[in-house]
């Protein structure tokens, strides 16, 4: 699968380390346990078998469109078949028309049931991730708001990547020249 992602801005992605590192040193789930080089604080919007050529030319418009400026609004906790701590970002008009088209390029050229329904538009929670794990309730009865920094109030989406799972190959998706 490849993913599509956006990266924080310098100051943004240092809080989301500190909240990593926090996290770590309480003994919690945390990001910051995960080594690979290609490990930084993102925002998935979605994920497909293949970028495509048709794929790739509708993310260079995307690329085109950034930095995009976001708010954090908090703690966010999710229990899917992981146990996910998160940032959560204000899904804004400018947030969910960049997510739109970016599930628009990815379903224009991928067979629909390869998709992620959690990305599709309207399910889709736009967040920063800061610990997951498959223990169901890690951070459940935590007192996380005074462990965590407090996230910033804005930041800035300023690049456009893609992450290729099998081979775990970073690539940054470049507007159109």
């Amino acid at each position: 699968m490849r993913t599509v992602e956006l990266l924080l801005d310098e100051a943004a992605e240092l809080a989301v380390r500190e909240a990593w590192r926090r996290l770590a040193e309480a003994g919690l789930p945390s990001q910051a346990r995960h080594r690979s080089p290609t490990n930084s604080p993102h925002l998935t919007l979605a994920a497909c078998p293949e970028l495509t050529a048709p794929i790739r030319w509708e993310l260079a418009e995307v690329a085109a469109a950034l930095p995009l400026p976001v708010r954090f609004t908090g703690v966010v906790r999710f229990e899917r078949p992981t146990s996910v701590l998160a940032w959560a970002l204000e899904l804004d008009f400018a947030l969910a028309g960049l997510h739109r088209q970016v599930w628009e390029a990815v379903l224009s050229d991928s067979p629909p049931a390869t998709l992620n329904p959690l990305h599709e538009p309207g399910r889709w929670s736009p967040h920063i991730t800061l610990g997951r794990t498959r223990r169901a309730g890690a951070f459940a009865d935590r007192r996380l708001t005074e462990l965590l920094p407090t996230p910033p109030l804005s930041a800035r989406l300023i690049t456009l990547r893609s992450y290729d799972t099998e081979t775990g190959a970073l690539e940054i998706l470049e507007p159109r020249p």
